[in-house]
């Protein structure tokens, strides 16, 4: 079964909680705290993979979450990091925020990595927070939370040549002749359910990819029919192959229905180049194969006749596609990717402060929130703590610029509190 799209749902660890420990050792006057940092949460990458085709993996599994860190320990040892989590993709997918419809990221290249969700950071122990002044801390920090992430997973087939064509047209024919692609053949619409992939060789010992498309039909940028679905897959060939049923009732119409699909689509397929093969030549007669082939001459100079099933023609031809596969480059295929969402960590030292309603405040930006994630609402040192990086942040004076007033509400993360000058 080929699969080409899918949701996901990602996890990064959640860091270990700091400890609260102290050390009972003999002969060490007065101990001291000694509790360690937990360990980091691990990260999630996503991977390309030459070895995969298809996000058939995304099936059956669609939640992925990477290892936790471990609390931290007495005597000042620190929890070991969780793993991080590496999920494999076929070249060629397309990583999507659907909160946004921005992609993140695009992967075309064998082992190309890329870090989309951070590991929460570990907590720290409160051996941390010993001072001249204050010798026995009580508390320690929380694991910062794992980032938790809804993902769309596309894929856009890498091939160099794009198979187009009504339905029944030959194609897949075509492709098991010229390679060694073996897609089900038969004679009903719609036997191609699915891209097909084929690897011609050329004499030289290389190759180059043929990418068999199901076919499109009028209206399937509205949505009828199969084609217009796959043509993503079409859209990082170097040049497209027409291929054209010579036996149904009006081909010429059957080609620029295609192209005005391919138009509608978008100019970047229906600017690429195309080769237009006529075939089923074995079905018909001298007259009409000299008709057709004047007929379509008057839109293309590059015109062929062929027969997939008897195979005539088809040498000449394949001759022809090798030498164009030679002499156009693959086309530098950029996709417009936002760096900004790839991975973060809510290290951001900025913030802004809000009105909800008449009484009430949040204060949002990346730093406050991670210290306010890491903040034990239930210990009454870390809340001072909190409120002195406040005080040193200019919080306060950001929320009186705002219009705060005694007794108004203050939201920051899952903290709470009401502000009184």
């Amino acid at each position: 079964m080929f699969l080409d799209k899918a949701k996901i749902r990602i996890l990064s660890g959640k860091g270990g909680n700091g400890a609260v420990a102290w050390r009972r050792e003999k002969y060490v006057d007065k101990g001291g705290p000694a509790g360690g940092d937990g360990g980091r949460g691990g990260d999630v990458y996503f991977i390309a993979d030459e070895n995969m085709t298809t996000l058939m993996d995304f099936k059956y599994k669609s939640i992925f979450k990477a290892e936790n860190g471990e609390n931290g320990r007495p005597k000042s040892q620190h929890g070991r990091g969780g793993k991080d989590l590496i999920i494999k993709v076929p070249l060629g997918t397309v990583v999507k925020d659907p909160e946004n419809d921005k992609i993140i990221a695009d992967l075309t290249e064998h082992e190309q990595k890329i870090l989309v969700a951070k590991g929460g950071r570990g907590g720290r122990g409160n051996a941390r927070f010993a001072t001249a002044q204050k010798r026995a801390p009580q508390f320690s920090e929380p694991g910062e939370p794992g980032i938790e992430r809804d993902l769309e997973l596309e894929l856009k087939l890498i091939a160099d040549i794009g198979l187009l064509g009504m339905p029944n047209a030959g194609k897949s024919t075509f492709i098991s002749v010229v390679s060694s692609a073996k897609p089900k053949i038969a004679d009903y619409p719609f036997t191609t359910l699915v891209p097909h992939l084929g690897v011609v060789k050329k004499e030289s010992g290389d190759g180059f990819v043929i990418a068999d498309i199901p076919g499109l039909i009028e209206g399937a940028s509205e949505g009828i029919g199969l084609g217009h679905e796959f043509l993503r897959h079409v859209e990082r060939c170097r040049f497209l192959i027409h291929v054209v049923d010579l036996t149904q009732e009006n081909p010429v119409e059957n080609y620029k229905k295609i192209n005005l699909e391919l138009k509608k689509h978008g100019t970047r397929l229906s600017d690429l180049y195309q080769i237009v093969a006529l075939n089923k030549i074995d079905a018909i007669s001298e007259e009409k194969k000299s008709e057709y082939l004047n007929e379509f001459k008057k839109y293309t100079d590059d015109v062929f006749l062929i027969s997939a099933a008897t195979k005539e023609g088809i040498a000449q031809f394949m001759d022809f596609v090798k030498q164009k596969v030679d002499e156009i480059p693959k086309p530098e295929f950029k996709i417009e990717i936002d760096e900004d969402l790839a991975a973060f960590d809510n290290d951001d030292s900025s913030y802004a402060v809000y009105k909800i309603d008449k009484k009430t405040y949040t204060v949002e930006g990346g730093k406050i929130i991670r210290l306010a994630n890491v903040t034990d609402t239930r210990n009454i040192d870390q809340l001072y703590r909190f409120q002195n990086i406040l005080a040193a942040m200019n919080v306060y004076e950001a929320l009186k610029e705002a219009g705060i007033q005694d007794g108004d509400m203050v939201k920051i993360g899952h903290i709470e509190f009401e502000y009184y000058n």
